[in-house]
């Protein structure tokens, strides 16, 4: 199996097993951490072993090869086509749009300004204990934090890119794409592959994550569920 193929069970068995929560044969990371979960073959025993992780009323977020089919036990909340794109040979440079600001490193202290951004931007969920999973930019202009990127999913010698979000006022200014390139630079210096997941409809952004040196891997299905 390819190291993103069933990408949030390999990333919860592997690099990042100290934020995993597990029943047999299902595992999601810690509600602090984030929704997603994810089990180690789709079927029947899969499901069963999460309704044991998540429990009744339960919500959980999972990344399928196809779209979700309604099961017994099981309520569709949301989803979205996933597309998986990995990042070709090479980074991109670093391109300035202010010669005055510099990325910054985020950590628990800015974690309530994340959630507050990330919550009006909706790049994907994220919690008080997400910024853990790996290294976060951000910009802050008079004080406020106006853009961030990081790394979210972890797999043997791939990290993803994640969070990329800018705040509406600041929007156009290049931000994004200076925090993209200086996290892509991080995990290749650690000599790993960048990659990241977008939804399939949004044209606009996997255009700008073409610039940046991705390419479409596979598509997918994100679908948040809740145990009933």
């Amino acid at each position: 199996m390819h190291p993103l193929d069933n990408v949030i069970w390999q990333a919860l068995t592997t690099r990042h097993t100290q934020f995993a929560e597990s029943h047999e044969d299902a595992r999601r990371f810690v509600p602090e951490v984030g929704p997603l979960g994810a089990f180690r073959e789709h079927g029947p025993q899969g499901f069963e072993s999460l309704a044991g992780l998540v429990g009744e009323g339960g919500t959980v977020g999972l990344f399928l090869d196809e779209p979700y089919a309604d099961r017994p036990g099981w309520e569709f909340v949301v989803g979205a086509p996933l597309l998986q794109m990995i990042a070709g040979n090479g980074t991109p440079e670093r391109a300035h749009s202010d010669p005055n600001f510099r990325p910054i490193a985020l950590g628990d202290k800015d974690s309530p300004e994340m959630i507050e951004l990330t919550s009006l931007t909706k790049p994907g969920p994220f919690g008080t204990r997400t910024h853990e999973l790996g290294t976060y930019l951000g910009i802050r202009t008079d004080g406020k934090l106006v853009a961030m990127v990081g790394e979210r999913l972890k797999v043997p010698g791939h990290t993803e890119v994640s969070a990329v979000c800018t705040h509406p006022e600041h929007t156009g200014k290049g931000y994004a794409r200076v925090l993209m390139a200086e996290i892509m630079r991080g995990i290749r210096d650690r000599g790993e592959t960048p990659f990241l997941h977008v939804r399939g409809d949004n044209d606009r952004a996997i255009e700008i994550y073409k610039l940046l040196g991705f390419r479409e891997r596979k598509l997918g299905h994100f679908a948040v569920l809740r145990k009933l």
